[in-house]
């Protein structure tokens, strides 16, 4: 058991040493190679990265983030492209060849054609002496001192090392075409993000009879009567005139009753809090969810045009929504 969890710390450290002289080697062509990749998609052209074994599986999580992220990408397996698979590519598209040799065969008897069709070939590779390298546009070297493999065979560390500059290229990639949190949640409508992105907070939040409400010289037993029938763990105070006086919630509550346990008759403005925080009702569900989040409370009001209450966006409902 300890000789296991030395050799899984070590693996780790080994992988992250790794990590770190990759990124020191970063240089230009890193940038040379974004561009390019941003260039094709705004041209309509798509991505095409080409692989073999672990680099192959590399490649179809590194096509996932960038399809993911809203740069259109395909896998083009090397045995299958040399039967009859080639014509996924297109005039102008990217490709991004992946061989840590830099020699694997089937890869090499495609460069022809990648050069001949493709307007760019980025190499990730870790030898940057190969065939490979010699032949692309631009390199992208991901070589490592020694794999985490105790007998430094097994692709470890330089496995993680082209995964990670995958991760780098799709992220400065998404940077560099101003990708926004809009844009990600139109790829991703089915998760927690996309809906909270997607959803906007007037379809979300509390109003009518779910909505508690009172004016501010309400008394305490009215007002906790008013948010038993509305099933709600806060009311609204409203000002004379409808605006926005304060809220009162159950912590209201509950902090009154401490120090005057005589509060029903009380006027609940004696006890509410003022200046709440609210939310337009024409903003986006996840600026609710951060709100509730970020100040650490469970009811958020919301403000219609004309910055009046006209609902309220309770945190319970949340999970029941699956926005959290």
């Amino acid at each position: 058991m300890k000789n296991s969890l030395t050799m899984g710390r070590n693996v780790i450290r080994m992988e992250a040493d790794a990590l770190t002289d990759l990124a020191q080697r970063l240089d230009d062509r890193f940038c040379q190679a974004v561009d390019l990749m941003r260039d094709a998609l705004a041209r309509k052209s798509k991505i095409v990265i080409v692989g073999v074994g672990k680099s192959g599986n590399i490649g179809h999580k590194i096509a996932a983030t960038l399809n993911s992220t809203g740069a259109t990408c395909v896998v083009l397996h090397s045995q299958n492209a040399l039967h009859g698979d080639l014509g996924v590519i297109a005039d102008g598209d990217i490709a991004i060849a992946m061989s840590y040799s830099g020699e694997t065969p089937e890869l090499l008897l495609l460069l022809p054609h990648l050069k001949r069709v493709c307007s760019g070939l980025i190499a990730i590779t870790g030898n940057p002496s190969s065939t490979l390298a010699e032949h692309a546009d631009i390199l992208l070297d991901t070589s490592v001192q020694r794999e985490a493999c105790p007998l430094n065979l097994a692709p470890t560390s330089s496995s993680t090392a082209m995964l990670v500059m995958g991760d780098a290229l799709a992220m400065a990639l998404l940077d560099a075409r101003g990708f926004t949190e809009e844009d990600f949640a139109k790829y991703h409508p089915g998760g927690s993000l996309g809906r909270a992105l997607l959803t906007k907070v007037a379809d979300i939040m509390r109003t009518g009879t779910a909505m508690a409400t009172a004016p501010q010289n309400a008394t305490v037993a009215s007002v906790l009567l008013a948010m038993t029938h509305a099933r709600s763990g806060a009311c609204v105070i409203l000002a004379d005139d409808g605006n926005l006086a304060g809220v009162f919630t159950h912590g209201d509550f509950v902090r009154a009753f401490q120090r005057e346990p005589l509060l029903a008759e009380r006027a609940v403005a004696d006890f509410m809090t003022r200046n709440p925080i609210t939310v337009m009702a024409s903003a986006l569900a996840v600026q609710a969810v951060n709100m509730i989040g970020s100040h650490r409370i469970d009811d958020v009001v919301v403000l219609g045009d004309d910055h009046r209450p006209v609902g309220l966006v309770d945190t319970q409902d949340l999970a029941r929504l699956r926005l959290v």
